[in-house]
């Protein structure tokens, strides 16, 4: 890094310079610049700065010269031109693109204005004695924006609201005098009128101290001073990019990935952003899995044999991480196809994420098809479903993934030990019974309400949705497409077990359905509610669906609790025992299926029940 012995000075610029250069394309962003992140009230406290003329941090600019050491890229809804780059912005992007879509007021959802109390002549709407920005949310129906008033200049007026669009510092004096006319026209006296004189003076008054206010906006918007640092064209490629990266935004530090994205840029000239669109592209089923991010750089960094955790992240070799990406797209894409034919389709439903890197990183090294695929595959159920039904992952888990991953690459490739002995499965730490155990049935029973990030309460949800989970109405199999809309369900209805003094959110008493839970179904016995609300009309059905989610049919069905025959000790007791019953009965028939599945068996509800 070049050392120099002379600080820089700020320099000041206005926001109509801003504005121009912005408009004429010579001022761009870096590609590697993170994009859009500031909300609703960032965007209103940086213009209350602005129209209150109070002072802003330093922006920090790259000098360009005859070359950009960087490929860019326009701010947010900019002009795309031919001009040639003069400034590349490291640091000020949030600020500079709120300010240039205030100026055009093209936020999808949201337009932004500035109050005038004196203006304001609608009963009951802001009611404030202070001049501040408005931030007016809108939504579409039927292909038209909402709330209609917040386009129309009258009504806008009527509430002391003028756009910020009208502040714009370049020559639209026509536009703001056609805003000005359709927002007070209701004023403008009928010809012909008694008091027609002094109502034409009133509405020229209205007329002048709405443009006067309009003015004062936009001088002090277009001699706003905005402050900047330039780095000089001299400054190498390297320490720009370790100034971006040492930066804060806005006291908000850059996050890993706008690090490596940065990095990435800088060594290899390649876009992560755009690689990372791709991948996305090609593997569409990604997304469900939560961040995409996080799984691309923890995979690249297993891929280079470092721990997949940020430590890793940042120790691997960004460049390999670039030209391996095929290797890295090709895992991540068949992982995911993985997870799906084990029944595993979102975020939402995955008991542990620490899976999803381990195994698309294994994929690099196992065939497109052949027993060796087979063999592997099978390796890969007993890992993942170990990985959900013992405690391997509840704490610290990057550093137990990586050993898991280092063991199962040496089986998948044969190697051996320092002994000679090749490596077995019983090598693999998660694999291992006597270190890592499967669970008790006690410890089954009392799993968590699976909609909570509880590993094993989302396992044993996650051996209804293998099985199938069909749907209690419509009998439908659990699918990528239809599992966003399921419910997780009281199987013994809530309202009975809290009669008896029981806690119904239990991982066992859960079945992922599709429909709206009823909520109101008080001491109806559950298989006969089940019946009536779903109009099963035969036994068959019954046990199809019932099986699916490894609902104990027999335990279900004892009931009786609507008799009022029943004292309501009796009651209690009654629910009681037949709840522990089912949940012991289920437990059992789930601890069946966790016995097969991490042996590596693909198995069938019937085969269980």
């Amino acid at each position: 890094m070049t050392i120099t012995t002379s600080s820089s000075k700020a320099q000041n610029r206005e926001l109509a310079v801003w504005f121009q250069k912005i408009k004429d394309g010579t001022i761009k962003l870096p590609r590697f610049q993170r994009f859009e992140a500031w909300d609703r009230g960032r965007i209103k406290s940086f213009f209350n700065t602005i129209i209150y003329n109070l002072p802003v941090g330093i922006t920090l600019l790259l000098e360009v010269g005859d070359r950009e050491k960087f490929i860019s890229r326009s701010l947010t809804t900019a002009p795309e031109t031919e001009s040639r780059v003069a400034e590349h912005l490291l640091d000020g992007q949030q600020r500079l693109t709120v300010f240039w879509r205030l100026m055009h007021n093209n936020y999808e959802y949201e337009t932004y204005f500035i109050y005038i109390p004196e203006f304001d002549k609608v009963d009951d709407s802001i009611e404030s004695d202070e001049v501040f920005v408005y931030c007016q949310p809108r939504w579409m129906r039927k292909e038209r924006k909402y709330p209609l008033w917040a386009d129309n200049p009258k009504e806008c007026f009527r509430r002391g609201l003028l756009p910020t669009n009208l502040l714009q510092p370049s020559d639209i004096s026509s536009k703001i005098e056609d805003w000005i006319t359709q927002a007070t026209q209701h004023l403008k006296p009928v010809s012909g009128s008694e008091d027609f004189e002094r109502e034409f003076e009133e509405w020229f008054e209205v007329k002048k101290q709405l443009s006067a206010r309009i003015t004062h906006f936009r001088e002090v918007v277009t001699h706003f001073n905005l402050p900047f640092l330039a780095l000089p064209t001299s400054t190498p490629k390297e320490t720009a990019l370790r100034v971006f990266i040492n930066m804060n935004t806005n006291s908000k530090p850059l996050s890993l990935y706008d690090i490596i994205v940065a990095e990435v840029e800088s060594v290899h000239g390649e876009s992560l952003h755009q690689l990372q669109e791709h991948l996305e592209a090609r593997c569409p089923l990604l997304s469900h899995y939560g961040g995409t991010s996080q799984v691309l750089l923890a995979t690249s960094a297993l891929l280079q044999n470092k721990l997949p955790n940020e430590r890793g992240m940042i120790e691997m070799d960004k460049t390999v991480m670039v030209e391996r990406w095929d290797v890295l797209e090709r895992g991540i894409s068949q992982m995911t196809s993985f997870l799906n034919s084990q029944g595993i389709y979102d975020q939402q439903r995955l008991p542990t994420n620490a899976v999803l890197s381990i195994i698309a990183a294994l994929y690099s090294i196992i065939p497109d098809s052949g027993d060796a695929r087979g063999s592997a595959e099978t390796l890969l159920m007993k890992y993942l479903w170990s990985s959900f039904f013992t405690d391997r992952y509840e704490n610290a888990a990057a550093t137990r993934a990586f050993a898991d991953y280092r063991a199962l690459n040496s089986v998948l490739l044969g190697e051996k030990k320092d002994s000679g002995e090749p490596y077995a499965e019983s090598d693999v730490p998660v694999l291992d019974r006597d270190e890592n155990p499967l669970p008790t049935i006690q410890s089954l029973v009392t799993a968590g309400w699976p909609k909570k990030q509880t590993i094993l309460g989302r396992g044993i949800l996650a051996v209804t949705t293998y099985l199938g989970a069909y749907d209690f109405a419509d009998g439908r199999p659990l699918t990528p497409e239809n599992v966003g809309t399921r419910e997780y369900h009281h199987i013994f209805p809530d309202a009975l077990l809290q009669e008896a003094g029981l806690g119904s959110f239990l991982a066992l008493n859960c079945a992922l359905i599709s429909g709206r839970t009823n909520r109101d179904i008080g001491r109806k016995d559950p298989l006969k509610y089940l019946k009536e609300r779903y109009a099963w009309s035969d036994e068959s059905i019954v046990h199809q669906r019932l099986n699916s989610h490894l609902i104990p049919i027999e335990e279900l069905a004892h009931g009786g609790y609507e008799d009022e025959e029943l004292g309501d000790t009796e009651k209690s007791e009654k629910i009681q025992s037949d709840f522990r019953a089912f949940l012991h009965k289920r437990a059992a028939l789930v601890s069946r299926a966790i016995d097969a599945l991490t042996q590596g068996k693909q198995i069938t509800a019937s085969e269980i029940v």
